[in-house]
């Protein structure tokens, strides 16, 4: 209970603060009437709702074409499709713009084509940058809802010689049906709530979503009421679309017959459904690689050892590291109380199991929003922010954290309860012996991803930003903003790999993992 409470208070604290700091909460609600204020809504709402439908359109074809393919290298594929998720979003952003900006690669075959040079900022920056970060995620979960047909459906299909459409509307549409409501959802959800891509490709007050609009009326404004106001504005909205998701159950398993037989589709090749999955593929991948490719090919020529060897850099570094090491581990500890409570049942359990999600119904930079206003009543922001950006990161691993660490904990309980309370174990005894001892490579696995986020986070540390308090990402939004882009590229090319090591390493526990649990 003592986790409970405090992610309820550090997350709904904040609101009182922006309440007492503005003049009052019926300003700060009737300012939402504003036209400009509307305007920030409205556009939250289509760039997002837009971006969630170009994901799902791009993905799942995705997603179909890798399913069928027959092709060897589907491991690898579906490792490059953890990319995106593995970089920091400002370093993506940044790659982004190195291909699709004006001077970009793009940009000169347009001009070779005798077209004018696009732009990469706007509303058409926004919606490429979200698709690029969230189309391989809705690939993954549609490729999960495929594999999960039963083989012996897919031996019946080939038997059957059924035409592609018919496997369509037999098989795949029912699959992809149960799974991607909640994908478009979480996609939907992580698009509205948005901050770094937009505050770099927004390009304007035509093209400013909640969050930043959050973050200029605090950083910029200060007009608390403002940002009072779009901060409940968020908080209702982003509620309305996650909480039914939260709540719903979960698909259930297929009723189809099945001996647990590796999958393997029977249904007859068509030529040119073959050609038009390798194009499919072929686009995916190359979308996919090469803002990779540009970080590496812009980054390289950067002087690494200079930048390494840089004062501010290693201060920057050491404070990154410091941050996301103590948000991780103060992360996981929460996690492991929330989850270890879930035996709880009734009103409690309820509560239990929406908390870890408010780390993504209340973004970091809402909650930094509301902690900056208390730290200037206190006079000494500068001294207490890394706190702050600790437990805001902490927030923000916890959704994620518990999702991998409940199942695991679960198992552990329906293998060892009995007999640990047969033989009185309780208190730290029963969590040594029966939860710590299955938990270890989840654990480890929620780590890697904790770290990698908390290393690429801009949005908690965004309000304190000053000479004594810079991280790497805060750092390379100077670079850039200083237009010292080959400094910049340096840094992007360094957090990047950093970031991009600890998700593989992720993926490789989680992998190592099925395969010890995968039965003889």
């Amino acid at each position: 209970m003592a986790a409970l409470a405090l992610v309820l208070v550090f997350l709904f604290a904040p609101f009182l603060m922006l309440g007492v700091s503005s003049q009052s909460t019926g300003t700060a609600l009737s300012s939402l009437t504003d036209s400009y204020l509307l305007g920030v809504i409205g556009f939250t709402l289509f760039q997002a709702l837009l971006s969630t439908l170009l994901s799902l359109l791009f993905g799942v074809p995705l997603a179909l074409a890798l399913h069928r393919s027959r092709l060897p290298g589907r491991a690898l594929v579906l490792r490059l499709f953890l990319l995106p998720q593995a970089l920091p979003t400002l370093v993506g952003a940044l790659g982004l713009v190195t291909v699709f900006g004006r001077n970009g690669a793009l940009a000169d075959a347009f001009v070779f084509l005798g077209l004018p040079r696009p732009s990469i900022y706007g509303l058409t920056g926004i919606l490429v940058a979200h698709v690029f970060f969230n189309m391989p995620l809705v690939a993954r979960v549609a490729l999960g809802g495929l594999q999960a047909v039963p083989a012996e459906s897919w031996k019946l299909a080939g038997q059957l010689a059924l035409s592609p459409l018919a496997v369509f509307r037999l098989l795949e549409a029912p699959a992809l049906r149960a799974v991607l409501p909640g994908a478009a959802a979480l996609v939907f959800m992580l698009c509205f709530t948005s901050f770094t891509l937009v505050l770099v490709l927004g390009g304007g007050p035509a093209a400013t979503t909640l969050q930043v609009a959050i973050y200029q009326s605090l950083r910029y404004d200060f007009a608390p009421d403002r940002a009072l106001a779009l901060t409940l504005a968020q908080i209702t909205l982003v509620s309305l679309f996650l909480l039914p998701t939260l709540l719903a159950r979960s698909p259930a398993a297929s009723s189809a017959f099945s001996l647990g037989a590796p999958q393997r589709r029977f249904d007859p090749r068509s030529p040119w459904r073959a050609g038009f999955d390798a194009l499919v593929l072929a686009i995916g991948l190359l979308f996919l690689l090469s803002p990779f490719a540009a970080i590496i090919h812009s980054g390289l020529p950067a002087d690494l050892g200079k930048l390494v060897s840089d004062p501010m850099v290693q201060r920057a570094a050491l404070t990154s590291f410091g941050i996301a090491v103590a948000a991780t581990a103060l992360g996981l500890a929460l996690s492991l109380a929330l989850v270890l409570s879930s035996g709880l049942s009734g009103l409690p359990r309820l509560v239990i199991r929406l908390v870890p999600a408010l780390g993504l119904v209340v973004p970091p930079i809402l909650v930094g929003a509301g902690w900056f206003l208390a730290l200037r009543l206190t006079g000494d922001v500068a001294r207490l922010a890394p706190a702050v950006a600790v437990l805001a990161n902490a927030m923000a691993i916890l959704p994620f954290s518990t999702r991998i660490l409940a199942p695991e904990a679960e198992a552990a309980a329906r293998r060892g309860g009995r007999l640990a309370a047969s033989l009185g174990l309780s208190g730290w005894a029963r969590l040594r012996h029966v939860e710590l001892a299955s938990l270890g490579r989840p654990l480890a696995l929620s780590a890697s991803f904790g770290l990698a986020l908390a290393l690429g986070d801009l949005g908690a540390v965004a309000l304190f930003g000053n000479q004594d308090f810079v991280t790497l990402p805060t750092l390379l939004l100077q670079r850039m903003g200083s237009y010292r882009s080959t400094d910049a590229e340096g840094i992007a090319l360094l957090l990047g790999a950093l970031c991009l090591l600890l998700i593989l390493a992720a993926e490789l526990l989680a992998a190592r993992g099925l395969r010890e649990r995968a039965p003889e």
